[in-house]
């Protein structure tokens, strides 16, 4: 076996590996600068509810409505003490969703009705969201098994009948 030959096979492999751990940032990280793990709280609180969504899925100023209106949060009272409110609302803001993207919120603040979301789901029939094995489309983990995690690899993805 030659050197070059060796060589090669190593830069290929190499190169295989980088893409796939690329693949694997890009849909762990692709809401905004990155997505961090969820802050203990935002977790423990929001995800009682739901799943807790990265904060890189909205822009700061989303967030910061929604936290300003949790006793009405999308027809739920959510409403946490100020020191909750406040720890989470800085947390979520500090890791918001930025660039072109985020410019705008999204209609009524919801993930789902965000313009790279609609470009995300496309190729979905709107019927598959109004599946009772869906239940919408802020369900996320009915197709991504494990958006929990903030892994929403488009590769991973199972539609439920």
């Amino acid at each position: 076996m030659t050197n070059h030959s060796t060589s090669a096979r190593l830069r290929t492999a190499l190169l295989t590996a980088l893409a796939a751990l690329g693949f694997a940032s890009a849909a762990q990280a692709d809401f905004g600068r990155s997505n961090p793990a969820p802050l203990p709280l935002y977790k423990t609180e929001c995800a009682a509810c739901h799943i807790a969504y990265p904060a890189g899925m909205l822009p700061a100023k989303s967030w910061q409505q929604l936290m300003a209106h949790l006793p009405k949060h999308f027809g739920t009272d959510a409403s946490l003490d100020a020191t909750a409110t406040q720890q989470i609302s800085t947390w979520l803001q500090a890791n918001a969703g930025t660039g072109r993207r985020f410019s705008e919120a999204p209609p009524d603040n919801r993930i789902s009705k965000s313009s790279w979301f609609v470009r995300q789901h496309d190729e979905m029939s709107a019927s598959v969201f109004k599946r009772a094995s869906v239940g919408g489309a802020s369900n996320c983990g009915a197709c991504h098994g494990h958006a929990a995690e903030g892994n929403f690899n488009e590769h991973e993805v199972r539609i439920p009948k």
